[in-house]
């Protein structure tokens, strides 16, 4: 374990599987203090699941993603909660601080991406679920940890966007408006808090090989890679080391980006 992030806390939303499971792991191999969060962690801590993720993905997930964190040798806590309520992602924020302290990192994770749909199709209570969830939820959070991070002159945020904000489907307007919100949310937060100390960066993945990825067809992911130059799927990972980076001292000078971690994606299909 590295200790760049030691004695730092770090709040990781939708961290019960997946690119958040793994994130949460990454922090804590360099030192952090995590709060995992999810809004479904109960479900995800159970033994059916592990067993379900595990064969579908080959991965380790066969423990709760806060005891995979503790494990590693740090604190950590378990929170569940919705972070499109704000007074819970409030009352969340507030649990973390007197369990593990002060929050330093943020990582914006949490995310929904079932309303498939075309714009005439979609219902408005599907819309306003994704933006609540993907988008206004990670604003509740930014707001509830950003202006104590700048009264402390540090922070890091982080938040995880998709290549669906550059390259929109048409079968998910809900998901592509709200992570390019996400995109410009961050640039907003970066030039509000740049001058104090904390920094505001968005990851935009491609097609990562979490347990819901690797359960789609064959034919489904054969016809993505197709279009991805890496010809593979990523690994959550990959997105991790990515997260942990510019949660690092050492990306202090880097703000304000939406930097794609997609194989070469969005450069365009392979010729």
């Amino acid at each position: 374990m590295s200790g760049e992030l030691r004695e730092k806390v770090a709040l990781v939303t939708g961290a019960g599987r997946g690119i958040g499971r793994a994130i949460a792991i990454a922090l804590a191999g360099a030192g952090a203090r995590v709060a995992v969060a999810d809004v479904h962690l109960a479900k995800f801590q159970g033994e059916r699941y592990y067993r379900i993720s595990k064969r579908v993905s080959g991965e380790e997930e066969d423990v709760a993603t806060v005891d995979a964190v503790r494990a590693i040798g740090v604190r950590a806590t378990a929170v569940e909660f919705d972070v499109a309520d704000e007074t819970a992602v409030r009352d969340a924020v507030g649990a973390i601080t007197s369990d593990l302290g002060p929050i330093d990192i943020l990582v914006n994770n949490a995310g929904i991406v079932n309303n498939i749909a075309t714009v005439a199709d979609m219902t408005r209570a599907a819309w306003d679920r994704e933006l609540a969830v993907n988008l206004s939820g990670g604003f509740s959070c930014v707001q509830a940890t950003a202006p104590a991070m700048a009264e402390r002159g540090w922070g890091r945020i982080v938040n995880i966007a998709s290549i669906a904000a550059e390259r929109p489907s048409a079968f998910q307007p809900a998901y592509a408006a709200s992570k390019a919100g996400v995109i410009a949310l961050t640039k907003a937060v970066a030039k509000t808090y740049a001058a104090q100390g904390v920094t505001c960066n968005a990851i935009l993945p491609g097609l990562i090989g979490t347990p819901l990825v690797r359960s789609m067809r064959a034919e489904v992911q054969e016809a993505i890679l197709r279009q991805v130059p890496a010809a593979r799927l990523g690994e959550p990972r990959e997105i991790a080391a990515v997260a942990a980076f510019l949660a690092s001292p050492a990306a202090a000078y880097v703000n304000g980006v939406a930097l794609p971690v997609d194989g070469g994606f969005l450069t365009g299909a392979p010729e």
